[in-house]
């Protein structure tokens, strides 16, 4: 039998050049490695735990009802497009056509694909702030574009202290970055990894700036209702980008059931109809019986969102106040469930090798903020920690990290779990 290799007969590599640059992801890589050492894995996104009972039950009712079942309709189911619709109007006065202006998605993730796959051709640029969700730059190869970073940077709020500390967009990088070749700005805000959340008056000079040079707008707003200072400001709402605006929503982050994959778009129906265009040629349709739960979900209380963004609001400060008293200097973020931290305080600088090694170190894992930028050595001292977990278990993580003030060649006192 002959042996597999990488490459096809005729000595051509197998996987397309397009995606030649992406291998696996380090989420899997470190998520092995935190089942490998029994660490406590802070480095993937996802809760651990489930989200309301009653959205859980909503999905056994729909299974049980035969419900979703069967193939959905392509767009969506109507009770789901309609909630969207209603979630839209009701928290940022939106008025989008569930019918035509609505688009039902296997999570963000394809909603970001099929996106750029509709709407960027070959050569085309697209614009990402950097450090950007890794899928990103794999859906902007993929489309045959060009992917151009606009890096976001740390700086120092007015106290100068390390709690004051943020990202911050450089508008005039942004300005510059653009040519007769860019296609679209691809936002996200709340922005993982950093947390930023982008204030009004960046949002509005983005705005103007994609209304000047004519560019579409895609916008990954999936931690919407993870704010904790500030506030989020859909970028749809300003003068001029209703018709050239792609905003992408999902259900994972905010009702903590990552597994469904049910995410969406809302745009003006000609966006739209290019985006189920692609879509239909990807998963086609998804998750039917969770759709009609998550119909229900989006209706719940504004306690419910409430609720929610004051629970991770505490275990982000309990997680910030542990990483600070550990040796780290500490970005606090403004969204999202992340928090971004500088490890060059503890005598590191390499993101990579300090997260390969903190497992062993201290039974804790992380993911380095170097994997998300084209432009590595920025963020080569900064490493992310996932915090929406329970509180027991960001305790726990806490004490484990403790050690490592000692310094890089002593030993954090590893516990087993």
């Amino acid at each position: 039998m002959a042996r597999m290799t990488g490459r096809a007969p005729g000595h051509r590599p197998l996987l397309n050049r397009r995606l030649a640059e992406f291998g696996t992801t380090i989420f899997a890589e470190m998520s092995a490695l935190a089942a490998r050492t029994g660490s406590i894995n802070l480095g993937q996104g996802f809760p651990d735990t489930d989200g309301p009972e009653e959205v859980r039950e909503a999905a056994v009712r729909a299974l049980r009802d035969g419900r979703g079942n069967q193939y959905p309709p392509g767009p969506g189911v109507p009770e789901l497009r309609a909630a969207i619709a209603g979630h839209q109007r009701e928290w940022y006065g939106l008025a989008y056509d569930p019918d035509t202006e609505v688009l039902v998605t296997a999570g963000a993730t394809e909603a970001i694909a099929a996106a750029l796959l509709a709407l960027v051709e070959p050569g085309d640029e697209v614009i990402a702030l950097e450090p950007y969700y890794d899928s990103y730059a794999a859906c902007i190869a993929m489309a045959g574009g060009t992917r151009v970073p606009v890096t976001l940077r740390p700086d120092e709020g007015p106290g100068g202290g390390a709690a004051d500390r943020h990202y911050a967009l450089d508008l005039d990088e942004l300005r510059d970055a653009v040519t007769d070749r860019t296609r679209l700005i691809l936002l996200n805000s709340p922005h993982n990894p950093t947390g930023t959340v982008l204030t009004r008056e960046e949002l509005a000079a983005v705005a103007a700036l994609a209304v000047e040079r004519d560019l579409l707008v895609v916008t990954d707003e999936v931690y919407e209702h993870l704010v904790f200072e500030g506030e989020h400001t859909p970028i749809v709402t300003f003068p001029g980008m209703r018709e050239r605006t792609v905003t992408i929503g999902s259900a994972g982050k905010t009702f903590s059931f990552t597994g469904w994959k049910v995410g969406w778009v809302t745009a003006a129906a000609p966006l739209v109809t290019a985006v189920r265009s692609a879509k239909q040629f990807l998963t086609y349709v998804a998750s039917g019986p969770f759709q009609y739960a998550v119909a229900e979900a989006l209706a719940l209380p504004r306690s419910y969102f409430d609720g929610l963004r004051d629970d991770l609001r505490a275990k982000r400060d309990l997680l910030g106040s542990g990483l600070a008293a550990a040796g780290f200097d500490v970005y606090r973020p403004a969204g999202t469930y992340f928090v971004t931290t500088d490890i060059r305080p503890l005598g590191e600088k390499d993101g990579f090798a300090f997260c390969r090694a903190l497992p062993e170190r201290c039974g804790v894992v992380a993911i380095p903020n170097a994997v998300f930028y084209d432009h590595r050595d920025e963020g080569a001292p900064f490493v992310r920690f996932a915090f929406c977990k329970r509180t027991d278990v960001l305790e726990e993580a806490v004490a484990r990290l403790k050690g490592l003030a000692a310094g890089p060649g002593e030993s954090a006192g590893r516990r087993s779990q």
